[in-house]
């Protein structure tokens, strides 16, 4: 169960809510002394904290203050208690970096509602790319099971491959080559929201591996539409010389010189429309497969289970 921090000079305060939060299953710590709060806080590693606003020595908005500041807490939810209702006090908590605010006195069905919403956008928040804003692996595995346990939904499964990225990344350097993903990301989540806004899922597996669910009868316009926008928005990623000749020379795995051709994308598009789709490893089996014959094809492609 999620760890629970709560830093409050009141030790009946404190009492009341570790009593509470550890009734629902969750593992308290408190606190009632905020000057040697981090150290205690970051040693017991919780997933939220619930801080108190007025405290002697230091009050609740500088230690959210430093809690922000710190890598090891900077990205803990912090829900701050005051008994303070006016909007100028909660709003310099949010600008101290609270997430959210509990008033005194509090009924103990808010808090545990504000606990559990703050726990729940956290555990969102890490399932997401930070560098591209797209689900992570936890919620693609998530997408797929509930893909395969409707019967009645016919979809297809996409994975992308950008081709030669690697190249591009080491010719270029990583920042340019964030930018080339974030590009690729911003043209999947437009195209699958113009073709299916409403039945479709674009994830970010990894690197520069993309992962799209979109109704079977939406997919050949899907991978048809996204190979057309690779095609035009890659070459503008390079610099002229390289864009006229269409190649970067670089030098591959073993150290031997080579021309690598510009990025493109090679797609693997798995569909239940014609045979049932059982499993994720079912489904894992077929997609190595066909990105491997895809990536032996030249240029952006997508290739389609029989």
């Amino acid at each position: 169960m999620p760890k629970i921090a709560v830093i409050d000079d009141n030790t009946t305060i404190v009492k009341i809510l570790s009593d509470l939060l550890s009734q629902e299953g969750y593992s308290v710590y408190g606190m009632s002394d905020a000057t040697d709060g981090l150290e205690k806080i970051a040693g017991f590693s919780p997933d939220l904290i619930i801080l108190d606003v007025i405290m002697p020595e230091v009050d609740g908005y500088d230690l959210c203050r430093i809690l922000r500041n710190d890598t090891r807490t900077s990205h803990l939810p912090v829900i701050m208690l005051t008994s303070q209702s006016d909007v100028d006090d909660k709003v310099a908590g949010l600008e101290a970096g609270a997430d959210d605010y509990i008033v005194k006195p509090f009924e103990p069905a808010e808090v545990l509602a504000r606990v559990k919403s703050q726990l729940r956008r956290s555990k969102q928040q890490k399932c997401f790319s930070p560098l591209t804003g797209l689900p992570g692996n936890v919620i693609i595995q998530e997408e797929i099971n509930k893909c395969l346990s409707r019967s009645d939904f016919r979809f297809s499964i996409l994975y992308l491959d950008l081709d030669n990225f690697k190249t591009y990344n080491d010719t270029y350097g990583f920042i340019k080559g964030d930018e080339l993903l974030r590009a690729t990301s911003n043209i999947l989540r437009e195209t699958v929201q113009r073709i299916a806004p409403l039945h479709s899922f674009v994830g970010h597996i990894g690197g520069d591996d993309f992962i799209v669910v979109i109704p079977a009868d939406q997919m050949e316009e899907t991978c048809t539409s996204v190979i057309a926008q690779i095609n035009a928005a890659m070459p503008e990623f390079y610099n002229e010389a390289d864009r006229q000749r269409g190649f970067v020379t670089a030098r591959d795995r073993s150290g031997q010189e080579k021309q690598f051709p510009l990025v493109t994308i090679s797609i693997a598009a798995i569909t239940n429309k014609n045979a049932p789709l059982t499993d994720l490893h079912q489904i894992g089996e077929l997609a190595a497969a066909l990105k491997k014959k895809a990536k032996a094809l030249p240029g952006s492609v997508f290739v389609v289970n029989e």
